[in-house]
């Protein structure tokens, strides 16, 4: 979204510096009217073209996104206290369109204030609105108003001019401008349209306005007045002081000649450009990916009275479980052809569980994709009818009952839950930045077993500092002791492997 973000701010840019080089000073009002409004619609519909053609004829550079460490079935816990987990710049961002829509709302009912307070005349094509006490001018759609100070001789001018404003519709672009401010309120280039776009509107109604009348006269009556001005920017304002000098110079200028419209051609290579840009920059996202192998850490069970953890180097994530999980399933085509030879050689390996055994592929995280081995199969091939022989200890993943924090809920979700609770209220985050960390996102991975009294033995840790480990070692050991899991109706021992992730400055 970022991304997509910048390049409409960059494309408004650029079709914002060639309407004031090259289109701003010339004649042709509607077309740059025309232009304003159709440059800023393209830039939000560019960034989403993707052009196949221009992609293949650029060569491709690509980035491989290392994954991050997956453990299927435990959850991986992270240090995160609460204000943490929050997106500030999202909560930054509705707050702005918060306040500018309660912006439009007061500038709205400003409006319809003066359109119930005030005496309305109704004439064919408008209704006139006097404003007492004042001599402003401004039209909202079909509606004119006026001061009651202004001439009698000078206001039919004025209703003329604003005339223009009503049956050209001008209100409605700068209706259109005032919302997208309120959805792109930072970005300051809308401001600049929105001004370009009023300014066009004072110019097509003084070219129409002062066909009716000398030009001198018309000048001299813009000169004469008092200049105040109603704030309210998306009404069509008569009196502006900022525009008058602009104005005055459209008005006594010279009309274009008809071959400079030629400039309006200077937009073709500004959108190849353009179109160029974004089917470079959507390279990456859209081409095939060539896929690195990376290491991964997997649950596969137990042997010899211990949690094994895998460290090799693989295209996806193996997960050995007693249910698939609730991920979007992959068939083999979708696979790429390092993923489809992985697979095969993966699926080679368990010819003895049975033609009925088949490996599935899952969405896993990071963009790696799962492989699905069902344990109950492989055990119930394996064993042939005759229990399971689990060395002492059971995996996690095919316990009937898991262990779980004495009086805080039972199952499964209930212990990763309780776990997540215990690391983060126990987990100093300030500690690791005092041990010399590189910045950024660390892991530790802690190893321990649950035995049939509901002690934690057996405590190992990995992690990137030999103090660390050690402190990631203390702090599993000051679990409270737990109610121990269940199998098949017996009190088993099993084994557990914990994940933290944190970040370290």
């Amino acid at each position: 979204m970022l991304s997509y973000i910048i390049q409409v701010i960059l494309f408004q840019t650029l079709f914002l510096a060639v309407y004031d080089l090259f289109l701003s000073k010339e004649t042709f009002f509607t077309k740059n009217r025309f232009y304003l409004i159709s440059s800023v619609l393209i830039s939000f519909v560019l960034p989403l073209i993707k052009l196949t053609t221009i992609q293949k004829s650029v060569p491709q550079e690509y980035t491989i996104l290392l994954p991050e460490v997956v453990l299927f079935p435990q959850s991986i816990i992270e240090k995160q206290k609460w204000y943490q987990s929050i997106n500030y710049l999202d909560i930054l961002f509705w707050i702005g369109v918060v306040l500018f829509s309660l912006f439009f709302i007061v500038k709205l009912s400003r409006v319809f204030q003066l359109l119930y307070k005030n005496k309305v005349e109704k004439h064919e094509g408008y209704k006139l609105i006097f404003l007492p006490n004042t001599t402003k001018a401004f039209s909202f759609f079909n509606y004119i108003f006026i001061g009651d100070r202004i001439p009698e001789e000078r206001r039919e001018k004025i209703i003329q001019h604003e005339l223009v404003h009503a049956k050209q519709k001008h209100t409605l672009d700068l209706l259109f401008f005032e919302i997208l401010k309120i959805s792109m309120w930072f970005n300051p280039i809308l401001w600049v349209f929105q001004k370009r776009i009023s300014s066009v509107h004072e110019y097509l109604s003084d070219e129409i306005a002062s066909k009716s009348i000398e030009t001198k006269n018309y000048i001299n009556s813009l000169l004469e007045q008092v200049f105040q001005v109603e704030k309210i920017s998306f009404v069509n304002q008569f009196y502006k002081s900022s525009l008058i000098k602009k104005r005055i110079i459209m008005m006594t200028k010279e009309r274009s000649k008809r071959v400079k419209q030629l400039k309006y051609l200077l937009i073709v290579p500004v959108l190849l450009s353009m179109l160029f840009y974004t089917a470079c920059s959507s390279n990456q996202e859209l081409a095939p990916q060539t896929k690195e192998k990376t290491k991964l850490v997997t649950d596969i069970g137990s042997k010899e009275d211990r949690i094994i953890v895998s460290e090799k180097e693989t295209y996806m994530d193996v997960f050995f479980g007693k249910e698939a999980p609730k991920s979007k399933e992959y068939e083999f085509k979708d696979l790429t052809e390092e993923e489809q030879e992985e697979f095969l050689k993966t699926k080679s390996r368990f010819k003895v569980v049975g033609k009925d055994f088949k490996l599935r592929v899952f969405e896993g995280e990071n963009g790696r994709k799962l492989l699905f081995v069902d344990m109950i199969k492989i055990i119930k091939k394996s064993t042939k009818g005759n229990p399971p022989n689990y060395n002492g200890m059971i995996p996690f993943s095919i316990l009937d009952e898991s262990p779980s924090f004495v009086g805080q809920g039972e199952g499964k979700e209930n212990f990763r839950k309780n776990m997540n609770r215990f690391i983060i209220d126990n987990f100093d985050s300030k500690y690791p930045n005092s041990l010399g960390l590189k910045p950024g996102k660390q892991r530790i991975f802690v190893q321990f077993k649950i035995d049939e009294q509901g002690n934690v033995i057996n405590v190992k840790a990995r992690a990137p500092h030999p103090e660390l480990k050690e402190y990631a070692e203390e702090l599993v050991r000051k679990l409270p002791k737990l109610v121990p899991g269940k199998h098949e109706g017996k009190v088993v021992k099993v084994g557990y492997t914990l994940p933290i992730t944190f970040e370290t400055k």
